[in-house]
């Protein structure tokens, strides 16, 4: 149900408002914060001129959300561990490319990565519970060619969208092999230290020095408290081998070298602190990766392997390799992306490829910061153009089918309102969005 909360005193406008609840749906609360900031990123966002039906908007969309965050409690939907640690990676892994790597994004917030993964983790679980919940209510929904064909065509002419030049581009990426010598010159750092801390110098002295993990290191490298299949196998596995305050033997995984202490073990969760130690990458080891996707380039030229074939096949890149080596925008989904919004160190390169070409072995630093070489396929480029059948038939079915959606999840808004209990400030009782949802 929807009922108002307890008046409260107008308050003058000249004065700040003060942070407070204005909504709840069951156990989950809407701040007033929440809704300026979604307010202020729509704007941003879609470049509209400030309103109260725009704000109104935004509101809703926060209920609506709150409501499938409750209903997934009730239906007993759920995220795993592994599926939230991921996401979380990606999305530190994307913000650290945005502004140059992982030490200057902690410059940027003044946080440490384990702060920063703290402080997203729950925003995380939710975003994935609620795109589970709506991936339940509309896994059955789908467009015949035929509705597609009726949906464009009941687009006011003058309301056609006008596609700037877009780009499909494929990558193979091969991330540069550490040499034997350099990991057993990390190894034997390691080694050293531990038999320092053994014969009594201080863990967390010795990870501020010496700790290559700048997410940590200043706090002594500690990561605090994990779950299990939070962390990196390897790493998990010496750290719940050990007694509180235990030393683990020199550990090897994807990040490194690790030297792990064990804090202390609360329930399911596990409290560490590590020191990294990260082998250099040989400028050998970046001409071997050149010459290995030099062999794969040749095998695809001389149509001995699809680029598909060979990115499922030798890419070590997972974001891409099962989807043929292509590359999506975060935007739409697509594999179709704006010419300004292509990376620039991957832009200055297709911009030199006619379509169907393979670029020569570039080297280039993965967002994790690993040294590696990568060839990029230029698929197709378009031409700025009106929105037609031909040209952007997948684009006009993903339009008609995320209506087809956006109604289902509306008619499931509906029928679940009154299945949880909702109390909505008295100053957001008249918005017409919330008017439509509850009616």
């Amino acid at each position: 149900m929807v009922s108002s909360a307890p008046a409260q005193a107008q308050v003058p406008a000249q004065q700040v408002q003060v942070d407070g609840i204005i909504a709840k749906v069951d156990n989950h609360v809407i701040l007033r914060s929440d809704l300026e900031f979604g307010y202020l990123q729509y704007l941003t966002q879609s470049k509209q001129q400030p309103s109260e039906e725009l704000k109104c908007q935004v509101f809703s969309s926060l209920l609506q959300d709150k409501l499938l965050l409750a209903r997934a409690e009730i239906d007993s939907i759920t995220v795993e561990d592994g599926m939230v640690a991921s996401e979380l990676d990606d999305r530190i892994n994307y913000l650290a490319s945005q502004v140059g790597g992982t030490e200057r994004l902690e410059q940027y917030y003044n946080k440490s990565l384990r702060q920063l993964k703290d402080e997203l983790r729950k925003t995380v679980r939710e975003q994935l519970l609620m795109e589970r919940m709506q991936r339940e209510i509309t896994s059955k929904v789908a467009v015949t060619p035929k509705e597609i064909k009726k949906y464009f065509n009941n687009i006011p002419k003058d309301s056609l969208p006008y596609f700037s030049t877009e780009v499909e581009i494929g990558q193979i990426v091969n991330i540069a092999e550490i040499g034997r010598e350099q990991k057993q010159e990390a190894r034997q750092k390691l080694e050293e230290l531990r038999k320092r801390i053994v014969a009594g110098e201080d863990f967390a002295t010795l990870a501020k020095q010496y700790s290559q993990d700048p997410g940590s290191a200043q706090d002594g490298g500690v990561l605090g408290f994990f779950k299990k299949k939070e962390l990196v196998p390897e790493y998990e596995a010496a750290a719940l081998r050990l007694e509180p305050g235990g030393i683990s033997n020199v550990i090897e995984s994807q990040f490194g070298f690790h030297l792990i202490q064990l804090i202390e073990r609360r329930g399911q969760e596990f409290n560490t602190r590590h020191i990294l130690i990260k082998p250099a990458t040989a400028t050998v080891d970046i001409a071997a990766a050149s010459a290995e996707l030099d062999s794969v380039r040749n095998l695809i030229m001389s149509d001995s392997l699809t680029f598909a074939q060979a990115a499922k096949e030798h890419s070590d890149d997972t974001n891409t390799k099962d989807n043929g080596g292509m590359l999506t925008s975060r935007a739409t989904g697509t594999t179709y992306i704006p010419m300004d919004q292509v990376d620039p160190a991957i832009f200055f390169v297709i911009d030199t490829l006619e379509v169907g070409e393979i670029s020569r072995p570039v080297a280039y630093t993965t967002p994790d910061g690993k040294d590696a070489v990568r060839i990029l396929y230029l698929k197709s480029k378009t031409q700025p153009h009106l929105a037609n059948l031909t040209d952007d038939y997948q684009k006009i079915a993903n339009a008609a089918l995320a209506e087809r959606r956006s109604k289902a999840v509306n008619e499931w808004f509906k029928k679940n309102i009154s299945t949880v209990y909702i109390e909505v400030d008295p100053e957001y009782q008249d918005c017409s969005g919330l008017q439509q949802l509850t009616q």
